[in-house]
């Protein structure tokens, strides 16, 4: 966030339910949680992210920290929304999207610089859908959200070492990915 000196001011606003001061902290974080719910559900991002502003608006009032906690909070309750979400699904035994659909929308060229440099924010976010679960949430919040292994580690629950062997199997992964497709003329 860059709401930065003014954070404070700008929360007390919010929490007393000022329209502009909730607008600003929305406006700040809605790009990255976004982001990061698309990267890990994208069929179903937007309605996620609904629900995780509803509770951070339920409990704004409630809300004591700097700005830094206010960013770890949001995204604790987005990743809390997205397990909900991941349950009544599982429980509906929908199907994922196959990897060979992921494929298809995939840049050509057989260097990972070349791939990366060529790839748009959409198929980045292909790329990393197609990894684990705890792989791909671990390279949103780290990448796409900015946290260090430490904030993704209370995030997630986990341990900092434990996000960072994550973090590295999933690049090594991607990385092997990315070598692998052909070049094409």
């Amino acid at each position: 966030m860059s709401v930065g000196l003014q954070f404070e001011s700008v929360l007390i606003a919010a929490q007393t339910g000022a329209e502009w001061a909730v607008a600003v902290l929305y406006r700040e974080l809605h790009p990255a949680v976004l982001r990061y719910l698309h990267g890990q559900e994208p069929r179903e991002a937007e309605d996620i992210e609904s629900e995780t502003w509803l509770d951070v608006a339920r409990g704004l009032t409630r809300f004591r920290g700097q700005e830094a906690d206010f960013r770890r909070w949001v995204f604790a309750i987005a990743r809390r929304r997205l397990i909900d979400f991941r349950r009544q699904a599982g429980r509906r035994r929908t199907e994922p999207a196959p990897g060979d659909a992921i494929a298809e929308r995939l840049p050509p060229g057989d260097a990972e610089a070349e791939a990366m440099e060529g790839m748009s924010t959409r198929d980045a976010l292909a790329w990393i859908a197609g990894l684990p679960h705890d792989q791909a949430e671990v390279v949103l919040l780290r990448v796409v959200a900015g946290f260090s292994a430490q904030e993704v580690a209370t995030i997630m629950g986990k341990r900092p070492g434990t996000v960072r062997v994550l973090q590295h199997r999933a690049l090594a992964r991607l990385a092997k990915d990315l070598t692998r497709e052909p070049v094409t003329p």
